[in-house]
C-alpha cells in the first residue's frame, strides 16, 4: 500500500467503509490509516485524505461513528453512499447527522 502511494502519488487517498458497522468502522479506519503511514516509503508518510461511507441510508443511531472517524483522523467524510449506483454517492448532509444524533 505504501509503495503504491509512493509510486503513483494519488491526489486523494480515501478510506471506504460501511456505515452499518458502527464503531467497528472506527477501528478499521484507524488500522488502515496507521498501516498506510507505517508502510510509507517516503520521508513524509501520507495518511488518508478523506472518508467514504457506504450504506449510509440505512444508518440510524450508528451515525456517531462517522463523527468519531472525522475526529480521530481530522479528515472529512467526502461522500456517503445511499444506494447501488454512482449517482447515489452524495455529499454528507451535516443537518441529517445532527438530526439523527439528537432525534
Amino acid at each position: 500500500m505504501g509503495k503504491l502511494t509512493a509510486l503513483n502519488n494519488p491526489d486523494l487517498i480515501l478510506f471506504v467503509g460501511e456505515a452499518l458497522v458502527g464503531n467497528d468502522a472506527v477501528d478499521q479506519l484507524t488500522k488502515f490509516n496507521q498501516c498506510l503511514i507505517d508502510m510509507s516509503m517516503t520521508a513524509k508518510p501520507r495518511g488518508i485524505d478523506g472518508i467514504v461511507l457506504t450504506k449510509f441510508d440505512t444508518v440510524d443511531d450508528k451515525v456517531g461513528a462517522a463523527l468519531s472517524m472525522v475526529y480521530i483522523t481530522g479528515q472529512p467524510v467526502v461522500f456517503v453512499g445511499t444506494g447501488q449506483k454512482y449517482p447515489n454517492l452524495k455529499k454528507l448532509n451535516v443537518h441529517t447527522v445532527v438530526k439523527a444524533l439528537l432525534g
